[in-house]
């Protein structure tokens, strides 16, 4: 299937508010850039989600046919929420804290967080880079800003200048609809703040104390990178200063993003990125997460069933399910009732991906099966609509039963398109593992139900049907389903 040909892809682009054909700037190839974690602590539910989100669109970006390299990167220095005290870089408290080198803490969790998002069956990016190792390109990048007039030197520290950007006709601030008044307006008293210019230059270049770990010699003395400077230092060298799509969280919008477009253009003359795309936040229980409350939970805790506001361990394919039940740009809520009514939906589908590979085909078929297959298409082309998506798979399941009960009937090419369809898209596209439950667990579950069944059978035998009705209705109460047929009594969830 010529997929790239037969797809128009719409994604909705931040940068213009609205949803947008896409057109790679290299037909066929994609350069994808997606703002990787911080690695001084556990990586949290809320960043799996936007790592997860993106997993799905560059899976299915891969199916369409396109040749992508994705960069993901890895922040293991200067990342500092805001341009005052170096005493807040986040690296340096958690090493104190955990009596640890920084390189220990930053390869201890980045070691934590590919290990997760292994669990939920991410693919990995074709490049990872780091901030630490990039220090090079990063001086460079600043260097370059100064000689342009849009960034100066102060006490060792090397800021952006947003008055002289903005004076070259530029517009700081163009991705968040926000004006340099308003910025200015909302800048808060951050220490260091003589050293700048205006309140709302950004530094490219933090001067270090000689008690500060993390520090590199530069032309303005020893000290580490700024947050921002990283990701246009690593994009722009693995992806060119133009590329198609740059994804991150919404949190990253400003001041990252921002800024980051500020220093490709800047630098480069041109405008770094075509398409913006960001993933939404993950509430918990309807609650913002925070360890504080005790409103928190991490994802091995999930995972290992060890929270108390969770009933039970999920599996990471359950979550994964859960997650993708809502689009990227929505916001979603997390919750013991969300998860178990995820688990109830994915045995339902994983069934019937099982009962499709036994259907046998009819000399002709009563159901159209290439109309259902366009409509998965088009949610996926969509801005990449995932629960609109997996409702058409629904509807999937339903052909499936049908046609299962006799009640429907598929020729060969018709029932092999379902096979396919429903298989690419669970697995490949939304990247949901073949088994999503534990094999033990799943043994014990059915031999239980094997045991009930036979429990069953010699009630009838037995024409005692009020037991064999009470244990047929409290299975479904169960969400287990029996079914009787000439072969015996078999089971679905």
């Amino acid at each position: 299937m010529p997929l790239l040909e037969k797809n128009t892809l719409k994604i909705y682009n931040s940068l213009s508010g609205e949803k947008e054909v896409f057109t790679p700037i290299h037909p066929g190839s994609i350069g994808l850039y997606v703002c990787g974690p911080t690695v001084y602590s556990h990586v949290h539910l809320g960043n799996v989600r936007t790592f997860m989100s993106f997993d799905m669109i560059y899976r299915y970006l891969n199916h369409l046919g396109y040749k992508i390299r994705y960069v993901r990167n890895i922040t293991d220095a200067g990342h500092l929420t805001d341009d005052g005290s170096v005493e807040n870089d986040r690296f340096v408290k958690q090493s104190r804290l955990e009596k640890l080198e920084p390189m220990e803490v930053v390869q201890k969790y980045t070691v934590y967080f590919h290990n997760i998002l292994k669990q939920f069956n991410l693919l990995p990016p074709t490049i990872e880079p780091t901030a630490t190792g990039h220090i090079i390109e990063q001086i460079e990048l600043a260097q370059k800003l100064i000689e342009l007039g849009l960034a100066y030197e102060s006490q060792g520290s090397v800021y952006f200048d947003v008055a002289a950007y903005n004076q070259k006709g530029l517009n700081y601030g163009e991705l968040n609809n926000r004006n340099v008044e308003e910025l200015l307006a909302n800048t808060r008293d951050l220490d260091g703040q003589n050293e700048k210019k205006n309140p709302q230059d950004f530094a490219l270049w933090k001067n270090a104390s000689p008690a500060h770990i993390m520090r590199w010699n530069s032309p303005w003395g020893a000290g580490f990178p700024g947050w921002h400077l990283e990701c246009t230092a690593m994009s722009t060298k693995y992806l060119g200063n133009q590329f198609d799509i740059h994804g991150g969280g919404m949190d990253l919008k400003f001041p990252h993003h921002e800024c980051e477009i500020a220093q490709g253009k800047g630098c480069n003359g041109i405008a770094p990125v075509n398409y913006w795309m960001h993933a939404n936040m993950l509430t918990l229980n309807g609650l913002r997460m925070s360890k504080s409350s005790g409103n928190f939970v991490l994802p091995d805790q999930l995972i290992a069933g060890t929270s108390a506001l969770f009933e039970k361990a999920f599996h990471p394919s359950i979550i994964r399910f859960c997650f993708m039940q809502a689009h990227y740009r929505s916001v979603l809520d997390l919750s013991n009732e969300a998860l178990l009514a995820s688990e109830k939906g994915l045995a339902r589908l994983m069934d019937a991906l099982k009962l499709v590979q036994q259907l046998t085909a009819s000399s002709s078929s009563s159901l159209s099966i290439s109309d259902w297959v366009n409509q998965c298409y088009d949610a996926m082309n969509d801005d990449f609509n995932t629960p609109i998506l997996l409702a058409h798979l629904f509807e999937g399941v339903k052909y499936v039963n049908l046609v299962n009960d006799g009640k429907e009937q598929l020729n060969h090419d018709d029932l092999t398109l379902l096979q396919q369809t429903l298989a690419v898209f669970v697995f490949e596209v939304l990247g949901i593992e073949n088994e999503q439950v534990s094999s033990n667990a799943t043994e014990k579950l059915e031999g239980t139900i094997s045991l009930l069944i036979q429990m069953r059978n010699e009630a009838r035998t037995a024409k005692n049907f009020a037991l064999s009705d009470q244990i047929r209705d409290q299975l479904i109460e169960l969400g287990i389903q029996l079914k009787d047929g000439k072969e015996g009594t078999s089971f679905s969830y």
